[in-house]
């Protein structure tokens, strides 16, 4: 394809369901552009490998923090509120997230607007000016970010797990940080952490809509395209070490209990994936799941109960996670493990296998209905594999997925001295979980 006099050499990748182009400028950017006709939206999603696993410990919450104040500011666009008016002016939706392997600007509008949203974002991606004033007053919004989390237990709990599975390093330390680090940033962290990261070689931009590839590449080109190449500071490997069951317990004076219960397993390249998917759709996806039906239907003991895996790029565990009553923790806890031990023990059915095949392909498909859905469909697997899985070939590896393999991999994961709980709730003594706490 020819675009501006350059041949761009898009690479096309094409499949039942939807149609994608890939393209790596000179200086290492990539492009994904995922063009759908009938859609009258576009959503604009840039992507960079920077999160908290990034980080050091001093600076903690940097990665989160800098996300915030992206909107905070550039040269073009002095204020937050002159971003803000022009991106509320276009009928637009915008946000930024950030995870402990790389954060995410996007903004979806109607598709005419494609121009101008994706000059917006480069812009907040590119230019931010970090005014100190600024992040002075973001200072105060981060620790009330802060503590929204702990009063939520629900989200707190999230937090807690990593801490026991990954201790003090990287992975075990919260995405937003702690308030002593955040009342200590400056200026300086921040121009110094974006150019060790924010490099063209670790960014992925995404667009997802009615709008055509050589019109997406052209935007890049001009924006991106003279970008130098920098060098891109890595992340710590994760480092496991478990022998024996663990449990870590916040205490907190709760109406209810909420646990996180994990079984290390695998990053996100191991070919168990889809298995692990089917494993906790088994368990925990949907109204007729083993632990709904069992947790909710039969014993009346919680209102949410969930299981599903985990992974990142040099870890993952699977978890089991649930707010259950009180005074029925422990007996929660010993039916959640004899549903892992059943699994272990017997094959599922194939119809049960069947259903939850299902499940997850027809929600897969319900998940990719709007472009900022498809636009972290394509984006998300690009950023951390550098590779894509088409929709078809993710239901053709769901589809793949067998009884047995569904009984071999639970007895894999499900073991003693990869078990882990994490709990908040009115207790002191971790004895007593522990007890409880075996395959």
């Amino acid at each position: 394809m020819v675009v501006g006099g350059k041949n761009w050499n898009i690479k096309l990748y094409d499949n039942k369901i939807m149609q994608y182009t890939k393209k790596i400028l000179k200086n290492g950017l990539r492009v994904i552009t995922v063009p759908m006709k009938d859609n009258p939206t576009v959503t604009v999603l840039v992507l960079v490998e920077a999160g908290s696993k990034y980080e050091e410990k001093r600076i903690n919450g940097l990665s989160h923090f800098l996300e915030h104040m992206c909107f905070k500011g550039t040269a073009k666009r002095p204020t937050a509120l002159e971003i803000s008016s022009e991106l509320d002016g276009l009928g637009s939706q915008h946000n930024a997230f950030t995870s402990q392997e790389y954060t995410g600007y996007y903004v979806k509008s109607s598709a005419k607007h494609f121009k101008k949203i994706f000059d917006v974002v480069s812009d907040i991606y590119l230019n931010a000016t970090f005014s100190e004033a600024e992040i002075k007053k973001e200072t105060g919004v981060i620790i009330e970010e802060i503590n929204m989390y702990k009063d939520s237990p629900q989200r707190d709990v999230q937090d807690l797990i990593m801490e026991l599975l990954y201790g003090d390093q990287p992975a075990g330390w919260g995405i937003v940080g702690e308030e002593k680090n955040i009342l200590k940033m400056k200026q300086e962290d921040f121009v110094l952490y974006k150019k060790n990261h924010y490099l063209p070689e670790a960014t992925t931009v995404v667009v997802a809509g009615q709008v055509k590839p050589e019109i997406v590449l052209k935007e890049v080109d001009k924006i991106f395209g003279k970008i130098l190449v920098g060098c891109k500071v890595p992340k710590l490997k994760t480092i496991e070490k478990q022998v024996e069951p663990q449990v870590l317990i916040k205490f907190k004076k709760t109406d209810q209990t909420h646990f996180a219960l994990a079984a290390r397993s695998y990053n996100l390249f191991n070919e168990n994936m889809p298995i692990l998917s089917v494993l906790g759709g088994i368990l925990g996806g949907g109204m007729s799941s083993r632990l709904f039906e069992k947790l909710r239907n039969q014993m009346g003991i919680c209102y949410y109960v969930r299981a599903y895996n985990d992974s990142y790029t040099d870890h993952g565990f699977f978890q089991i996670s649930a707010g259950v009553n009180n005074q029925r923790t422990g007996e929660a806890l010993e039916a959640v493990l004899e549903e892992c031990r059943k699994l272990k023990k017997q094959k599922v059915s194939d119809e049960e296998l069947n259903k939850v095949k299902e499940f997850l392909i027809g929600n897969l498909k319900l998940s990719l209905e709007s472009t900022d859905d498809i636009a972290n469909f394509f984006g998300g697997q690009e950023i951390l594999k550098h590779s894509i899985d088409s929709i078809e070939e993710k239901i053709k590896k769901i589809r793949s997925v067998t009884a047995e393999q569904v009984q071999n991999l639970a007895k894999d994961i499900f073991q003693n001295k990869k078990l882990n709980l994490a709990i908040i709730g009115p207790y002191k003594d971790k004895n007593k979980f522990l007890e409880i706490l075996k395959f």
